[in-house]
């Protein structure tokens, strides 16, 4: 194997390993390997390469190659449902919905436990303006399939961007309770929460994600947030500002505001200006001071 050859493997891998969606450079990278005729001499990573390259194909808009790699996927595996799955895909690049759509029927007709294929359905709706139906099918699904966290998120994500927020917050509270370790989902909640008007709501879960990304690093106070803390921090004082200003604030959820709202506030005001410390955040730092001075 040359040098060139497996150099590429082992990328492709390293991006199936970490669940990477570099489009252009799996394409890139792939097509090394399918020129080289070697993809069906690899045994099992050899088909999940060819798997690889035809979604990374589809993304860039090189139909052929797609196609190239589901004749042989088909070739080796001619009922599987996973390729069904990816065959489906390739029609949703150029096919009508309609088309999409009964191809789909068909499938989940011979196995309506199809997840896979049930899923692609309800984004097929989705993308088409068929919210109603999607919502509906997705309801269905996830009767069908609790534990599918990303159906819940997608629900969620539906009902966000209709505007039915107290919908999204509780599709988002089946989520916390699948994924109950991960802030990325409570930042979700909390900004949702936020939107819907339900601040004290939003405080918690704000600070419940401070909690989770800053708890287990070692003198915490004394470092600058970063990453998710930081749009976390910025959350917590939009809330705590509000809350500070209008202290009778309702919550749909009943939440109780702190009783030390004030210092909570303090500290979220000296916890955003710490992210943009040093001579580069330096013009940042005196926008945000400003913009927190001017609205008290």
């Amino acid at each position: 194997m040359s040098p060139t050859l497996a150099s590429a493997l082992e990328k492709l891998a390293s991006y199936r390993t970490n669940n990477t969606r570099a489009s252009q450079e799996i394409f890139e990278s792939g097509c090394i390997i399918l020129k080289s005729g070697s993809s069906t001499n690899l045994g099992e990573e050899g088909w999940a390469f060819l798997e690889q390259l035809a979604l990374a194909a589809l993304d860039v808009g090189r139909i052929d190659v797609a196609d190239q790699c589901l004749r042989q996927l088909s070739d080796k595996f001619p009922e599987s449902p996973r390729v069904d799955v990816l065959s489906g895909i390739r029609m949703e690049a150029t096919e009508p919905p309609s088309t999409v759509l009964q191809f789909y029927d068909e499938l989940l007709k011979a196995d309506p436990a199809n997840a896979a294929i049930w899923k692609r359905r309800i984004s097929v709706l989705r993308r088409t303006g068929k919210i109603q139906d999607a919502v509906e099918e997705l309801t269905q699904f996830l009767d069908t399939f609790y534990t599918d966290l990303e159906g819940w998120l997608e629900l969620a994500d539906i009902y966000t961007s209709c505007n039915q927020f107290t919908l999204a917050l509780q599709s988002l509270s089946h989520a916390l309770l699948l994924n109950a370790q991960n802030p990325f989902t409570y930042l979700q909640f909390a900004e949702t929460a936020y939107t819907a008007g339900d601040i004290p709501l939003a405080l918690k879960m704000f600070l419940i994600v401070i909690d989770m990304t800053e708890s287990d690093v070692p003198d915490s106070s004394d470092r600058p947030p970063s990453g998710i803390s930081i749009r976390a921090w910025w959350g917590t004082k939009l809330c705590t500002r509000h809350l500070v200003s209008n202290p009778s604030s309702s919550s749909a959820s009943d939440t109780l505001v702190p009783k030390k709202i004030k210092l909570i506030d303090e500290l979220a005001t000296e916890r955003v200006l710490a992210a943009y410390q040093g001579e580069q955040g330096a013009d940042a730092r005196q926008l945000v001071s400003c913009w927190m001075s001017s609205r008290k």
